[in-house]
This record gives structure tokens, sequence and C-alpha cells, in this order.
């Protein structure tokens, strides 16, 4: 395995390694129904109650044996229950109809791997069963739909990430008897990280090495992930050490199915599944560490992150390493000050002060966006900025979401600062009876958003507490919602092709927390399926990821560095219209009132991560239609300096961002400058241009030089703009 990692070696404690590590054999066992015990009170949070214990070899022998031995008494017991099942014989059905035969608590997905080929079997790192992933060695419990996943799906890659993670808490745990907290793969789909308790050990870049090296132990070692389903009462034995593992356990829903994999020593607490043993994870790296707060509450104990990458081949993790290296010569943050165009003040974190030059590409954004709002139907609104709580609680917010909003006090009365705009536009909608003939109503707002983000996942533009969306909701009939979602994909696609972005569609399903019946969804995903096949580009179903009201279509796009980024969203809601007691007259019979079905959607996203992903994809050099340097005029010499300032009001006039360079430095000097700057064109003027009236013209980063006169340069401008260029 491939090791990227700095600093000196810390002695690990060998000798409880190498016990972990003899057991390499894999049980396979069956999942079992279990009633959970009453809850248990709240835990201390005082942080010398819950000091670690780094590198204390009597810690690590006390609690890792006693977690697996608690472990392997429920795995016998399932696996015992298990065998005494009837192994009845059940069809198993592959993607394009083919059918395989198998036993029940018998065959596992490997073993309908391995009788379809041998490269499928030792590729295959996760199935879905029935809709639902499943680890490849556990046994089916009837007959089934299977599809089998490599690391090249997304599906695939997102379990070997959290598999990876497991690796990583693992020699994290071992290394520095840390209290491990939760470890995810990344919410960008790239690599994973793990957060844990340290007390006063600091994480560097120092400790690296050893983490990877612990990692490589467990890797070589070719441990199996091993699942059992456990009580209440047994989980919090299991993790009576962990107070935050047991926090986790104790707000768990009553019926909520607890599971817990092991891996080699690490026994955690984990929904799953796993990828079948950590041998498939040929190449893992440790990227960073950083601070972070437990459950995001500054309030609360302070953790660190450490974010790791993993590939199941050597040559994907050289290519990611440079593609890191790459990116962070074009981070936006490094841009955005170089080239003068935001900042952020330690007095308001999270909210970015945009400069001039900033502030023009902001403008053109909503400008473009506005421009398509007329043609494709939109009304602008304004809304307030804040309301009373009042509001919230009628849209559910209050109840889901009020730990991310800013709440305050006004005359004894709560108010909050509008996280969104979607309750403040169903007030529109209500303030007056609505007519079938005014839907579909596409209400679209700009108005100022803020969101109580923890400092700690505060991230340049791409994460912050004051934005703005190009947010708009759609209110329309039940019969209009397949042509409106239609319309919001055409206007998606429209968009990222002239930002060059390629795009990815996924239907987000319920999930476990939601307003609203089931019925109710499954007709609101079966309208997005619908609308997503006319469509007619490929779509995949995240399920369990939609909003908390309803469906959505997640859209992430690829930039130039071929990352992937969340910025497009479109979300059916059948619930807020009912919370609101939206309603219109109907067609027809006189009195009849219908609900309406309501729209959410935005194309950018956020205005200011869409501007950081634009500044990142074109590397700081912005498109002339965006550019807020288009143009700068470059005199000669002091003779021709007033008709280059007679250059660049015309220029001005017609509606471009021109600058003037008056100073007397050489031309070579004033024109590399303006390279530099990222000007798109440079606009030469000496003696004859001045006599001819024309002007010297040279793209930013060619060497060509081209006459023209001031019509055909200003009619060339225009033809760049109206194409996007």
């Amino acid at each position: 395995m491939q090791l990227v990692s700095l600093s000196k070696t810390w002695p690990a404690a060998a000798a409880v390694i190498s016990f972990f590590l003899r057991r390499n054999s894999y049980s396979p066992f069956s999942s079992l129904s279990t009633s959970p015990p009453p809850l248990l009170p709240q835990l201390p949070t005082d942080s010398a109650a819950m000091a670690p214990h780094p590198k204390d070899d009597a810690y690590l022998e006390a609690v890792i044996p006693k977690r697996i031995k608690l472990f392997e008494a429920i795995q016998a017991q399932q696996l015992a229950h298990r065998q005494s099942l009837p192994s009845d014989p059940i069809k198993i059905t592959l993607p394009g109809g083919q059918e395989k035969e198998g036993k029940r608590w018998v065959t596992s997905p490997f073993d309908i791997a391995k009788d379809i080929s041998k490269s499928l079997a030792s590729s295959a790192v996760i199935a879905k069963v029935n809709g639902d992933l499943w680890d490849m060695s556990r046994p089916l419990e009837g007959d089934c739909e299977l599809k089998l996943f490599k690391f090249e799906d997304d599906e695939g890659r997102d379990t070997f990430w959290h598999s990876s993670a497991h690796i990583l808490g693992q020699a994290l745990e071992v290394e520095y008897g840390c209290k491990l907290c939760i470890g995810p793969c990344t919410t960008r789909g790239e690599g994973f990280y793990y957060d844990a308790f340290y007390g006063d050990l600091g994480l560097n870049d120092e400790h690296f090495k050893d983490i990877a090296l612990a990692a490589d132990k467990a890797v070589k070692g070719k441990q199996p992930f091993e699942r059992i389903e456990v009580t209440r009462e047994q989980a919090l034995e299991l993790f009576s050490d962990n107070q935050f593992k047991v926090e986790i356990i104790n707000d768990l829903p009553a019926d909520k199915t607890i599971t817990v994999y092991r891996c080699g020593p690490l026994v955690d607490l984990c929904r799953g599944p796993h990828i079948p043993n950590t041998s498939f994870v040929k190449a893992f790296a440790c990227l960073k560490a950083s601070s972070a707060y437990w459950r995001g509450n500054k309030d609360r104990e302070s953790l660190q992150r450490v974010y790791g990458i993993s590939y199941p081949d050597k040559k994907s993790l050289q290519l990611y390493i440079q593609k890191l290296e790459e990116a962070k010569k074009y981070d936006h943050r490094l841009l955005g000050t170089k080239q003068e165009l935001f900042f952020c003040h330690p007095l308001s974190p999270g909210s970015w002060f945009f400069l001039p030059n900033g502030t023009r590409i902001y403008n053109k954004l909503m400008e473009f966006i506005k421009n398509q709002y007329r043609e494709r139907g939109y009304k602008e609104v304004i809304s307030p900025n804040m309301y009373n709580m009042q509001l919230w609680e009628t849209s559910g917010h209050a109840a889901n979401y009020k730990e991310n909003m800013f709440v305050f006090e006004i005359e004894k009365q709560e108010f909050g600062l509008k996280p969104m705009n979607c309750p403040g536009h169903c007030l529109m909608f209500q303030h007056r009876v609505r007519s079938y003939r005014e839907l579909p109503l596409r209400l679209a707002d700009f108005g100022v958003l803020h969101r109580n983000e923890a400092s700690g996942a505060l991230t340049g533009l791409t994460r912050v507490r004051r934005f703005q969306q190009d947010d708009a909701h759609i209110f329309c009939r039940e019969s209009q919602v397949k042509d409106e979602v239609k319309g919001v994909l055409d206007f998606i696609r429209y968009t990222y092709n002239i930002f060059g972005f390629s795009f990815d569609l996924k239907l987000s399903t319920m999930p476990e927390k939601h307003m609203g019946d089931l019925a109710t969804w499954e007709k609101a995903e079966a309208a997005l399926a619908d609308a997503l096949n006319e469509f007619g580009k490929p779509w995949q179903i995240n399920e369990g990821d939609g909003a908390f009201y309803g469906p959505k279509i997640d859209i992430s796009v690829s930039d130039a560095l071929n990352r992937k980024y969340q910025c497009a969203t479109l979300q059916l809601d059948f619930q807020l219209p009912q919370k609101f007691e939206l309603n219109y007259s109907a067609e027809g019979e006189e009195g009849k009132l219908e609900r309406p079905v309501m729209i959410h959607r935005a194309v950018l996203g956020s205005v200011e991560r869409m501007f950081a992903i634009l500044l990142e994809n074109y590397k700081g050099k912005w498109p002339f239609w965006l550019s807020p340097r288009q143009a700068i005029v470059c005199p000669v010499s002091d003779k021709s300096q007033p008709y280059a300032l007679e250059v660049r009001d015309r220029i001005h006039q017609a509606g471009y961002y021109v600058d003037v360079d008056t100073t007397d430095r050489t031309i070579q000097k004033k024109v590399r400058e303006a390279q530099m700057a990222q000007y798109n064109y440079i606009l030469v003027v000496g003696e004859e241009e001045v006599k001819t009236g024309q002007v010297s013209l040279r793209v930013r980063d060619k060497v060509d030089v081209t006459v023209m006169t001031m019509d055909n340069l200003l009619q060339h401008f225009k033809a760049e703009v109206e194409a996007f260029h």
C-alpha cells in the first residue's frame, strides 16, 4: 500500500496492535430484531472527566479487548440463531432480468458475484438488495433484486471511503487512545474524515506517518468488516467508555435498528454497510488535521478532525495528490485576494465583503439570471429579512431547523433572520384569493439569507453565514408539476452549458426525519421521476436524502479540475401549501378550492458559492462577459494619453469595464502588468493610432496584435457578451 505522510515515527502500542491483528477470518451472520431498553441520563461534558489516555497501553488493553469480547459473544449468539433458521430456496433477480437461485440465510451477494465471474467477486465492494445497500458477505433474507457496485460507482466509492474512515479510526484509537466520535465520507464526495477527542494532544502533519503506518497494518491484515445488530442496552455496554458514542445511542429513535461493525481491533457504532475487508484499500493518505466541535456546537467539546483519502490502486492516489496540488494554486481565497475581489473580517465571520471588482462579477451573475427570468416567465419579488417565530413554527422550520437560525428577541417576542425565502413566499401567495388562471406562479427572490453555521465549518465563500440565492418558488397545479420541473431542468442545462459545466442528476427520496404521510411522498417522488425520464438525461436514486418537507433533485456540477459541487437544487413540496392552507379557486365548479403544489428551485444556488466555483474553474481568467476587468487602454507615451482617455470614455459609455494606465512606465511593462491583472483585452495606442482613430488590440494570453476601429471594437465586444465568451 502506498503511504503519503509526513513526520517522525511515534511508537505505537505494538503488543496491542499485534494482538488485534491475529484474527483474519470472517463469519457472516444475519440481522435480528431487538427491543430497546430505556434511555440513560445525559453524561457529563467536563473535559477532565472525559480525558482520553493517549499512549496508555493499559487503557488500550482494557477497553479494546472488552469490546471485542462483547462483540464476539453477541455475534456468536446471532450466528447460532441464523443457522437454526430454515434455508429455503430464494430467487435473486439481477439487472437486466437474469435470475439466480440461492438459499435464505446462506447465500450472500459475494456468492452471486463469484458465480458470475471471479473478477466481479474480487472488485465488487458493495451490493444493493431491494434498494437497500447491503454488505457483500451478509446473507440474503428472501427473494430479492440484487445490484453489485464497484469503486467506480457512486455507491461503491462512498462505501469504500466510509470503510476507509474506519481504518483511519482504528489507527487513531490504537495510536493515541482517543475517543472516536463520527467518521463519514465527506459531503463533497472525495475522501473521508474522523472526529475524535484527544484531551491535550494536538495533532498535526508530524503525526501522519504514524497514522499511515497503523492503517497499513490494518490493510495488510486483510481485516473483514463484521456486522451485528444490538439492543440499546448492548450498545451502551459496548461503548460505556466513550461518552460521545453513548450520547449518539441515547439520541437514536426508539424504533431505530442499532448496528455495530468490527474491523480488527476497532469495534464501532455504525449503520454501515462496508467493503468486504481492508485489503481492498491499496492506497491511503492522511491529508490534513483541523479542529471541530462536537455536533458543531461551539459550547461543546473541542475535537480534532483528521481528513484522509484512499483508492483501490496507487495510480489513482497519485493523480488525486497532483490534482490537489493543482487546485491549491487556484484556491478562490488566494485568487480573490490577488484580484481584489473580496475579503472576510473577524468582526463578521462568515459574511464576506465584496470589493468593487468582486461586486461587478456578483451583479453580472444576478443580471444573467434576471434576464432569464424575463424570458422564462418568473416574477421577481422582495420579501422581509426577519419574521416572528410564529412563521417558522407554521412552516416547520422552528422544529426542524431552529438550531441553524439566528434568533433574537424584540419587545418580548422571538424573531428569526430568514435562512430561506419559502415561508415568506407562502405569505405572498396567501395574501389574496388566487385563481387557477394565475398558475403556474413563479416568484423569484434574491433576498439576503442568514444561516448559523458553526465557525469551524466556515470555508471561504463555499460555506458562509450570510449569502444570497437565485431563489424561486413555483406554485402550480398537480397537472403542471412535470412540465414545470422539466422547465427548471432546461434552465439549469442552459446555464451550466454557458459556464462550461457538466452535471449529474440524483433523485433524493424521503429521509428518516420528514413531514407528511408516505402516500404524499410517493406521489411527489413519482412526479419528479416522470419529469427526469422525459428530460432525457441519465439520473440516479439517492435514497433517504430528501429535504424534510419533500423529495428533491440534486444537481452536482463538475468543474475544470473534475471536482464535484452541489449548486442547483429542485425540490417538490406538498407540505408547506398544506401548513399555510394555501388555496386557489379551481376551474369549473364555482367556489371550489384546490391546493397548489410548491416547487423550490435555484440554478446558481448560493451566489457566493457559485462565485467561488467559477473563480477556481476559470483559474482566475474570467470570460469577457463576466470579467471585472474587460479592457485596459495603454498609451505608448504622454503624447497619446489624451486619445487613450477618449478611447476609455467611449468604451465606458458603451457599458464595459475599462481602465487606462497613465503611468510613466514603458509600454512593455504596462502590457505585462495588464496581462498579470487578467484584463481580457489590452488596447495599445500610440501616435499611429491617434492619427487613424484606431486601437491595437491584444488578447490576454496571446501575443498577436489586431488593429481595429473603435466601431469594430465595440461591435466585437457586443458579440462576445451576447455569446457569453
